[in-house]
């Protein structure tokens, strides 16, 4: 039986060679990276955004430009190591100049997220921005499921995977925060309630 390095190895090599992903050509025009995700594969907090950036795609590494940065800082102010919890996206390939991810590419690449999912095993899941929150809450079935992020931000949701209960939470990117200050102090507060969230 394989352990969960070698699965997230199996999923990175797939990803690796997803040649028929409209973004593959793009990564090797580019000479970029796919980003699958990184932190401990025991987890209690997953955090899912929806796709990496310029900064990701050169490094292979999620959150790591501007946004990470903001990511990083909420991190500290709860006291949550960012090696502790696992950061990764639904799509794993960046679109060209930063668009917002097709339905498509979202349909592509959401079951390698649904298996990293079900390898962590997960206690919350943390969506960051408005494309992840969506997915997660349909793929779930949860309530509320079409109010926007405006509303949903902070509230928390709870699911039951094979493994047991999930509580899932929407929050908003971080890089909303990068030119409003009032939105970084709704996620600090978002945040907040992770720790009370977790076991």
């Amino acid at each position: 039986m394989k352990d969960k390095g070698e699965k997230m190895y199996m999923i990175h090599d797939e990803v690796l060679n997803l040649t028929e992903s409209p973004l593959y050509k793009e990564r090797v025009n580019n000479k970029v990276f796919p980003v699958i995700g990184e932190g401990s594969h025991d987890a209690k907090i997953m955090f899912i955004g929806e796709a990496p950036g310029r900064n990701e795609a050169a490094t292979g590494r999620p959150f790591c430009g501007a946004s990470g940065k903001i990511l990083d800082e909420l991190l500290a102010d709860v006291n949550l190591v960012r090696e502790s919890v696992y950061i990764t996206n639904i799509v794993k390939d960046r679109p060209p100049q930063n668009r917002d991810p097709s339905l498509n590419e979202i349909e592509l690449y959401a079951p390698f997220l649904d298996r990293q999912i079900e390898i962590i095993e997960p206690q919350v899941i943390a969506t960051l921005g408005r494309y992840a929150m969506e997915y997660v809450m349909r793929r779930y079935s949860l309530l509320d499921d079409s109010a926007p992020i405006s509303i949903n931000h902070g509230k928390v949701f709870e699911t039951k995977m094979n493994y047991g209960s999930v509580k899932v939470i929407p929050l908003y990117h971080p890089a909303v925060a990068i030119y409003n200050n009032k939105t970084k102090e709704t996620l600090f507060e978002d945040f907040k309630k992770l720790i009370s969230l977790i076991k």
